[in-house]
């Protein structure tokens, strides 16, 4: 899997999971929740979780996902490097 293939996988994960931008967030809670996302849903279903809430609610699913892009970066931030 590429850097960026697994960038993306563990953004899904981060959208569809518990977790907002209001909580307390490190890079161990974040890393957490993508585990117990994928372990729930799958990649393919996090991806189809993403796909649907862009369809129903796009103009919150926008920012959430650039919220979430940022905290994967920090959180994977030597894992990507």
């Amino acid at each position: 899997m590429t850097p960026q293939l697994l960038e993306h996988v563990r953004a899904e994960a981060l959208f569809v999971s518990d977790v907002q931008s209001t909580d307390p967030l490190d890079p161990e809670h974040i890393r957490e929740a993508v585990m117990v996302s994928v372990r729930r849903h799958g990649p393919r279903g996090c991806a189809a979780l993403v796909a649907h809430e862009f369809g129903e609610h796009p103009d919150t699913a926008v920012s959430r996902m650039g919220w979430v892009l940022d905290c994967i970066r920090r959180a994977y931030a030597r894992a990507m490097a």
